[in-house]
């Protein structure tokens, strides 16, 4: 099955409503991942047929529990989940941050090239970020325990804004959150055609 049907099948399969020109994005995203790869390393994945699985349609299975605003993607490697959320939510605002120059430097190509004007890359390390940034959302897909995560970013959050923290089987990680910490909620995703477990869990500060 041709890429563009293979992705479209999926989106469906999510009871996601995408434009063409989204898709198109993303697929163009995705070519983009595929030759910088070659030589950069990027992504385990090398086949564009698993790229479209694991990481476009794995990062668009959490959209529908996301929230408008200002986010943060934390350890966002080569720009998965930030990079496809911008594309598909162009009234949000994404920052991005690694600290893999290497990988960096292709978000940032990727931005150009797909002429994202709602995202932004810093390479650089989380904890390093000023607190007079804040966030309405932080999320982060490859970017150590959820501990870790909510302690390095937690100055970075606005009063009312929580974490998305994507995950296989979370729970042994959430029996050891820091204190004032609650889980808002746990989602399962069904992402189409991959075989492992995933989740999302949405994180706030507790009252």
């Amino acid at each position: 099955m041709p890429l563009p049907n293979i992705f479209r099948q999926g989106i469906a399969d999510l009871s996601l409503t995408i434009d063409d020109q989204s898709q198109q994005k993303m697929l163009d995203y995705l070519a983009l991942l595929h030759k910088w790869n070659k030589t950069y390393n990027l992504t385990a994945i090398r086949q564009p047929e698993q790229m479209v699985i694991n990481h476009l349609l794995d990062s668009l299975a959490v959209l529908p529990y996301l929230w408008q605003g200002k986010w943060l993607d934390v350890g966002c490697g080569a720009g998965l989940p930030g990079l496809v959320l911008a594309t598909v939510k162009p009234e949000w605002a994404f920052t991005l941050i690694d600290s893999n120059s290497k990988k960096t430097s292709f978000v940032a190509q990727a931005i150009i090239e797909l002429g994202l004007k709602n995202a932004q890359v810093i390479c650089g390390r989380v904890e390093d970020l000023p607190a007079s940034i804040k966030y309405d959302g932080i999320i982060s897909r490859a970017f150590s325990d959820t501990q870790d995560f909510i302690m390095k970013t937690r100055h970075l959050l606005v009063a009312g804004g929580g974490w998305a923290a994507m995950k296989g089987l979370p729970e042994d990680e959430l029996m050891r959150l820091p204190v004032g910490i609650s889980v808002e909620s746990i989602h399962t995703l069904k992402v189409p055609n991959l075989l492992a477990a995933r989740s999302l869990v949405v994180l706030r500060e507790s009252l």
